[in-house]
C-alpha cells in the first residue's frame, strides 16, 4: 500500500497541474509546442488548446509562440511561465 496525491493550482476550477507542466518540461527541451505533444501522445490541437485556457485563467502567456517559415517555427516558454513551472515543481516537492 502507498500514499498517493495529486496537486494542482486551482483558480475558480483547476489551472494547472502536473500534465500541463509535463508539456511545458517537453517544450523547454524541445523547442516545439508540436514535438512536445507527440512525446506526450496527444494532439496539436489538444496541447494547443489546453496552453490556451490555462493562460486565460492565470491571466498572462506560458509562450511565446513563432510560426513556421524558412528557419521554421517554435516556441519559448515565458519569464511567468517559468516562474510558474519553478513555484510548482517546489511546492510539488515540498508535498
Amino acid at each position: 500500500m502507498k500514499i498517493a496525491y495529486k496537486v494542482w493550482l486551482d483558480n475558480n476550477g483547476k489551472a494547472f497541474g502536473e500534465g500541463p507542466y509535463q508539456l511545458l518540461k517537453r517544450i523547454e527541451t524541445t523547442g516545439s509546442l508540436h514535438q512536445a505533444a507527440i512525446e506526450m501522445k496527444m494532439s496539436y490541437r489538444k496541447a494547443w488548446t489546453t496552453l490556451k485556457a490555462i493562460e486565460t485563467k492565470l491571466g498572462f502567456p506560458l509562450l511565446e509562440r513563432k510560426v513556421g517559415g524558412v528557419a521554421g517555427g517554435g516556441s519559448h516558454i515565458t519569464d511567468p511561465g517559468r516562474e510558474l513551472m519553478r513555484h510548482y515543481e517546489e511546492f510539488r516537492n515540498e508535498v
